[in-house]
């Protein structure tokens, strides 16, 4: 379908350019010609605006401009008719050939069908969850770990280069406060609770209960003769261990492979805050006042200089994420996108004017902010209290509902809004659930072609392909949708959506299901090679789409 575009792009163009030298116009001042889906299917296959675009340009009327270039379009086999439209639109209606052209494409190129070279090599990063090893993973940042993971994925299949990092925030006062949180818990279990008081910002989940157990089980009451100042480090050390490991164990369950682990700890150890701050100084944008070193974010359209080491000596998180930022350019990327709660939109302008200010291109920096996540039950809200026990965990909803339908669900929608995640509805074998439609069309696929093996039937060659064999409303509809696939990976690359992933599976799934039902594909039938072969293309794109959700294409349902 792209040699398809290709053709009637460089007939458009090539036309415009005839018109552009007759008028003795620059080709370089006209509109680059782009090509869009009409809306209503009686609207054609393809339609262009390029004259609407060009029509001052050239000094014509749009309509006019639009009948003219209709009039100079040369003949093409893969173009049944072309009619100009409203004010100025032209419509492309495809001649049979382009499906056989499409199937053609899709079985040839089999896992490579989609791939495009959007990103030309270029190294990204994507960093995503990054959740501190404070407590488990709880839903929302499930969904940042299905977000981020799946661009990461989308990016990758577009051309781009991809790494995928977790930062890791083992430093500063909220480690601290697990520390004191654990080594409370744990003089309490020994009876000893007057002599470490709960911090007032101490962690209170059951987690930490069984944390301080597992110290008592490894280090008995050893620790209890240590000054708090002297054992703190352990407990805080230990804690961040074992939390970060079950994140790990989490996110791997969840299919969530990180690159690399990125460790807050190393932006001090390697001195990198203070070369970043150096940075800012040498470019002026860094300053002394009231014994702080701030930032000169007002430079940048903020509304207030942000503080970079406070006067006391301690950095802010802003110096480490400043000086981490930095690191990632520094390592040789050429992009970054982060991946962060919603909650954090307000730190969007400052990072991307710390950006700037080193000597970076803000635009190479973007930010997906992921908003939250209701947990429903047939409908109904369903607590979000640690004390309710019910499902807040990340791992708990993988539990109820499964791996798939849990990365399914958490990008069904845009990642910056709301998201109604329905457990009841998740684990339902109906049609009325999404991934179970979805998944429920590879397996009829499936079934079509082992009833063939079953039945003795050779697999038909591609040569036994015959666009006139697939000219019902059904079987256009059905290769229209995967013609569009290249489309919808690009889309989906350049605006970092996934969910536009999503629904296009959905809608081939949907296109399929109707196919299915309206012809008996495995009757003896002229037209049965051609169909057989319609089924295999959809299967191959429907698991090219669910690999990269990082979701199971089953074989039986």
């Amino acid at each position: 379908m792209a040699d398809v575009t290709a053709i009637l792009t460089d007939l458009i163009g090539q036309s415009l350019m005839d018109m552009a030298q007759e008028k003795g116009v620059s080709p370089d001042d006209l509109p680059e010609v782009r090509l869009e889906r009409p809306k209503r299917e009686d609207q054609g296959d393809w339609a262009t605006n390029v004259a609407m675009q060009a029509c001052k340009i050239l000094g014509q009327n749009p309509r006019d401009l639009a009948t003219a270039l209709v009039d100079r379009l040369r003949s093409d086999s893969h173009i049944k008719s072309v009619e100009v439209a409203g004010p100025g639109f032209i419509n492309f209606f495809l001649a049979d050939r382009w499906i056989a052209t499409v199937v053609s494409s899709v079985l040839k190129e089999g896992e490579g069908y989609g791939r495009c070279d959007l990103g030309k090599g270029r190294k990204v990063q994507v960093e995503f969850v990054s959740a501190n090893p404070t407590g488990p993973l709880h839903v929302g940042h499930g969904r940042g770990a299905a977000v981020g993971d799946i661009i990461g994925n989308i990016l990758a299949f577009a051309g781009w280069t991809v790494e995928k990092e977790y930062y890791v925030n083992d430093a500063g006062l909220q480690m601290s406060n697990l520390g004191k949180s654990t080594q409370s818990r744990y003089f309490e279990l020994l009876g000893r609770g007057a002599d470490a008081p709960f911090p007032e910002d101490g962690y209170k989940g059951d987690y930490i209960y069984d944390l301080a157990r597992d110290v008592i089980e490894k280090e008995g009451e050893a620790l209890l003769d240590r000054s708090l100042e002297e054992s703190l480090p352990f407990f805080t050390s230990y804690s961040c261990d074992v939390i970060l490991e079950g994140i790990k164990k989490d996110l791997d369950r969840f299919g969530v492979r990180f690159d690399r682990w990125f460790s807050e700890k190393t932006l001090y150890t390697d001195e990198l805050v203070q070369n970043a701050v150096g940075t800012l100084r040498e470019r002026g944008y860094a300053y002394d006042e009231g014994g702080a070193v701030w930032f000169r974010s007002t430079d940048f359209d903020d509304d207030k200089d942000r503080v970079l080491f406070r006067s006391n000596g301690v950095p802010t998180y802003f110096a480490s994420d400043v000086a981490y930022h930095k690191n990632k350019f520094d390592r040789g990327f050429d992009r970054a996108i982060d991946v962060w709660g919603a909650d954090h939109h307000g730190y969007v302008p400052r990072m991307r004017a710390a950006i700037e200010a080193l000597g970076k291109s803000a635009d190479n920096f973007t930010v997906a902010l992921i908003q939250f996540v209701n947990l429903l039950r047939d409908g109904d809200q369903v607590s979000m209290s640690t004390r309710s026990g019910q499902f807040v965990t990340l791992s708990d909803v993988i539990d109820e509902v499964g791996v798939d339908a849990t990365r399914y669900y958490f990008v069904m929608r845009r990642c910056d809004s709301h998201l109604d995640f329905d457990l009841e509805l998740a684990k339902r074998e109906s049609s009325d659930n999404p991934v179970f439609y979805v998944q429920y069309a590879n397996a009829r696929m499936s079934s079509i072609i082992r009833t063939l093996e079953d039945r003795g039937i050779k697999f038909p060659d591609h040569n036994e392909l015959n666009e006139d064999h697939l000219n019902s409303s059904e079987e256009k509809k059905l290769v229209t949708r995967l013609s569009m696939f290249p489309e919808e990976i690009e889309k989906a690359a350049s605006e970092l959506a996934p969910h536009r992933l999503v629904n296009y599976l959905h809608d081939l799934a949907g296109d399929f299901h109707s196919f299915y039902n309206a012809h008996r594909v495995l009757d003896d039938d002229p037209k049965r090679p051609s169909r057989i072969l319609l089924v295999k293309a959809s299967q191959v794109v429907l698991a090219n789409g669910l690999k990269i959700l990082g979701i199971s294409a089953p074989d039986r349902m």
